[in-house]
């Protein structure tokens, strides 16, 4: 993946958007963030098991491994996420329109494809985003 991606966010009352260029290949991930004047709001390097973010407006918080996570939840291979979730306990399904992670019965991640868009909802941590791009 080498694309410009437009991000819409939500947790609890707080809406954000972003534009985020991304190069993902086998040997890793690379995120430039930017607003839509093309001021940066972050950059993320996911390479050989490090992680480094740096971003002067997300709260420490957010750290990059939750980025990675969820990235690699929506886009990595499906076989490689399964097991790599059921060694965590947990478990995962993927269909035509998506994937879903449980813990037991509970619903904790649902991530719904659709076009051109992904649809990521944490019920677990109660935040959800949209990426639109040309996938």
């Amino acid at each position: 993946m080498d694309n410009q991606q437009f991000i819409s966010a939500s947790y609890g009352n707080m809406n954000f958007q972003a534009i985020a260029w991304v190069k993902a290949d086998k040997n890793g991930i690379e995120m430039i963030l930017m607003n839509e004047l093309g001021n940066g709001l972050g950059e993320l390097s996911y390479r050989d098991g490090a992680i480094l973010f740096s971003s002067p407006v997300f709260p420490q918080s957010v750290g990059g491994e939750y980025i990675v996570a969820d990235f690699q939840l929506c886009f990595y291979n499906a076989h490689i996420l399964r097991k790599a979730l059921e060694d965590c306990g947990l478990s995962f399904e993927e269909n035509d329109k998506g994937r879903r992670i449980y813990s037991g019965e509970t619903l904790i991640i649902d991530i719904e494809k659709s076009g051109n868009a992904v649809r990521f909802v944490n019920h677990l941590r109660e935040y959800s985003y949209t990426i639109e791009s040309e996938f």
